[in-house]
């Protein structure tokens, strides 16, 4: 673990590449914050729906969410190699996948929303306001992999600036929409919960159309939508993105029965782990911006054939990760009430939630490490084994676990958080295991 801290170059070629991806990825999860404190106005039972929806629809997409990962790993390895004219090739590929396989899955689900529903929650309230919200959300799928696609691209190429742009247009045009459709403002009806996810879906199209606009605009000569696809691109789009998006879906599955469990011990606890789930995922905002920026770091370097800086990346983006996160941490642990009172003024809310949010605090520095080496292993083209051991660590420990001590044991929220407190410490050890094992030096890309 030689050069661990980066010199100021270093340092400074990290901040410039994350700065623009932490800035998209705030503007998504403030607007997540602002979906939940709008729809927390309309009570307990539709906050619970929307944070049920919300993991629902995670698990819909994550098939396609493996698309960003994979063009971003092959776009940073041509530039890296110098093949400029072949940089966009793999978003074309991205691009094609997220049509052939968005457009038809979208109707599925659209059609077993109600099932997938019943499944999740058997409270009535949270029935009739969550099912209209899923159903909303999967009108959206083919145009989440469109702008998981262009994501992937714009990070692999060093122009996070664009992705910024767009999504942070985005969240402007989704909170008008949640404003005129949850509430019935401007002659729209009042469609509660169902209008945020509407507003979603709108919005994700509006992005997609932004991005195609820029993607003539700025990559027509990188071969952006130039030349189709060829079945060697295509192979290894899928190989990457199967691996990366079977991960997705069983995190995302596992969140949803992280709610499932958090809805056996009851509704307040169901609404506590929706509004805690939505702060952690604003205080690990660093984290992931820095872990995409170690992606392409990792993935440009390996392409010039010098691993062994890509290894230095590796470390140096953790360490700096992991310091950041020690401002969100503090807060969290320091005045958990203030910041759940943002969201939800129901006392039972209150008392459920407080101490889960001071455990999130405490984890998120651990977080940090597991998040840049996981993205930093993705940029290599390990996708695979970082899959197998990220479902090991949630589905063979994490999620057991929390049943037990939850649920089964009665020991309530805080005992299900302290459980994943643990789980994140061993997710760390393992990427960290994994990247000091070098065996991603080898991947193809």
């Amino acid at each position: 673990m030689n050069g661990v801290l980066p010199g100021r170059a270093r340092f400074r070629s990290i901040v410039s590449l994350s700065l623009p991806i932490m800035g998209g990825m705030m503007s998504q999860n403030l607007l997540n914050l602002a979906d939940t404190a709008m729809v927390g106005r309309l009570g307990a039972s539709d906050l619970a729906a929307v944070g049920m929806g919300g993991v629902a629809t995670f698990l819909a997409f994550a098939l396609l969410l493996g698309l960003s990962p994979a063009v971003q790993a092959m776009s940073a390895r041509r530039l890296g190699e110098g093949r400029n004219e072949r940089v966009a090739h793999p978003l074309n590929a991205g691009l094609l996948v997220a049509a052939l396989v968005g457009i038809p899955l979208g109707v599925l689900l659209l059609l077993v929303a109600g099932r997938m529903f019943n499944v999740l929650s058997d409270d009535p309230a949270v029935l009739a306001a969550g099912v209209p919200y899923l159903r909303a959300r999967m009108l959206s799928i083919a145009g989440v992999g469109i702008n998981f696609s262009f994501r992937g691209y714009w990070n692999g190429v060093h122009r996070p600036s664009r992705y910024m742009m767009t999504l942070t247009t985005m969240n402007m045009v989704n909170i008008l929409f949640n404003y005129l459709f949850i509430f019935g403002h401007w002659g729209c009806p009042a469609m509660g919960a169902a209008g945020a996810g509407l507003a979603s879906t709108v919005a994700t199209y509006f992005g997609s159309l932004m991005y195609v606009v820029m993607g003539f605009g700025l990559s027509r000569t990188q071969g952006f939508l130039s030349v189709r696809p060829s079945r060697r691109v295509i192979g290894t789009l899928l190989r990457l993105a199967s691996a990366s998006g079977l991960q997705t879906a069983f995190y995302a599955a596992g969140a949803t029965t992280l709610f499932w469990i958090a809805g056996r011990i009851g509704t307040a606890e169901l609404a506590a782990a929706n509004v805690i789930i939505n702060l952690v995922l604003v205080g690990v905002l660093p984290a992931m911006g820095m872990g995409l920026a170690s992606a392409s770091l990792v993935g440009k370097a390996l392409g010039r054939g010098d691993p062994d800086d890509a290894y230095r990346w590796g470390w140096e983006v953790a360490v700096i990760a992991a310091v950041a996160l020690m401002i969100p941490a503090g807060l969290l642990v320091w005045r958990p009430g203030l910041w759940l009172r943002l969201f939800t003024s129901a006392p039972e809310v209150l008392a459920v939630g407080s101490v889960p949010l001071q455990l999130s605090g405490l984890g998120l520095p651990v977080e940090a490490v597991a998040l840049v080496l996981m993205h930093a292993l993705n940029g290599a083209g390990d996708n695979a084994r970082v899959m197998r051991w990220s479902v090991l660590c949630q589905w063979g420990l994490f999620l057991p676990v929390a049943y037990l001590v939850g649920p089964v044991l009665g020991g309530g929220l805080a005992a299900v958080w302290t459980a994943q407190l643990v789980y994140r410490v061993i997710a760390a050890a393992a990427f960290a295991s994994l990247w000091i094992s070098g065996r991603w030096r080898s991947a193809k890309v």
